[in-house]
């Protein structure tokens, strides 16, 4: 016949710290005072400990009330419980930097990776030498990476969230386009209807021909015509730096700081023109698992990306 598993008891965590304050205080009135409560529940409380222990641990000696053996020897036991009870309660301490180890995956598209992970490693370098960093490319379908523990942070444009999900916005900014030294649309005043009839390269990690300059395009009974779609925009920049075609690149609106995330057209050498359409702005931003809102490795590697994202002075908030 099986064997019948008797039912775990039940621990009150209260009980090993009232019974630690009657033990070093060997007085109901004085423990009750320590414990922030009354003499008569302090009472009943030593009363329910005999009854678990079958020792009465404290007996009364004329005027005051002296331990039995069994209460000498649980004294030191329930002192260090207690101790060990504080510790598990207490919230976490900060996480130095310098003694993190480990890895840390985040997922971004390539020209944000580009841009955070010369600023990120200078910061790990400086403080967090134990932690390495792994770029993974952004999923073709939205999936559930940071609620699986697949990714550590995303970012980029979150727009396809679990419900749970933990997202913060770090930078806004607006598209220009991008073209080549020399190229015909830096001749002159650019309109939509020159930009309409140019050759473009649209980037899209789905594939798609289209996007809210085709949109804004529309409305002015306008369209352009699109030769190539990449899936990244350092690709399409490089493209656009050998060939007649416009790419379109985030850059910092104006009167703002610039921005990381802007670097990559300067160095490919790329003439940013100014869009004479409203297009809606792109938000950068960080999403990330609640699992890590409180952990102290994760949190210095959120204010990293903030740091670096903002390291030209955009808010720090």
């Amino acid at each position: 016949m099986p064997m019948s598993s008797s039912p775990e008891p039940v621990l009150d965590a209260n009980l090993a710290v009232a019974l630690n304050a009657l033990l070093a205080e060997q007085s109901v009135t004085r423990a009750a005072a320590r414990l922030h409560t009354s003499p008569a529940a302090m009472s009943r409380t030593l009363a329910r400990l005999r009854r678990i222990l079958q020792d009465p641990l404290l007996v009364r000696a004329g005027q005051t009330m002296v331990p039995t053996p069994r209460a000498q020897a649980l004294r030191d036991e329930a002192a260090s419980v207690v101790r060990r009870l504080g510790a598990l309660l207490t919230p976490g301490a900060g996480v130095d930097p310098a003694v993190l180890r480990g890895t840390f995956t985040l997922q971004a598209a390539d020209l944000v990776g580009a841009a955070l992970a010369p600023g990120l490693l200078r910061l790990a370098g400086q403080e967090a030498p134990g932690v390495s960093l792994r770029f993974r490319a952004e999923e073709w379908e939205a999936g559930p990476a940071l609620r699986d523990g697949r990714i550590d942070l995303e970012i980029g444009s979150i727009d396809h969230v679990d419900p749970e999900t933990r997202v913060e916005e770090l930078v806004t900014l607006r598209m220009a386009a991008a073209v080549r030294p020399g190229h015909p649309l830096t001749e002159g005043p650019l309109t939509p209807d020159r930009l309409a009839a140019a050759e473009h390269v649209v980037v899209s990690r789905r594939g798609r021909f289209t996007g809210p300059l085709d949109s804004a395009l529309a409305e002015r009974n306008l369209h352009r015509r699109v030769a190539v779609v990449l899936p990244g925009h350092l690709a399409a920049m490089t493209l656009a730096a050998r060939s007649d075609v416009v790419c379109l690149v985030p850059t910092a609106p104006p009167g703002a700081a610039a921005s990381p995330l802007t670097d990559a057209a300067t160095a490919l050498g790329l003439r940013l023109l100014d869009i004479p359409l409203p297009l809606p702005p792109l938000a950068i931003g960080m999403a990330w698992h609640p699992r890590h809102a409180a952990d102290g490795g994760h949190r210095w590697l959120r204010g990293a990306v903030r740091r670096t994202l903002r390291a030209s002075g955009g808010p720090t908030g």
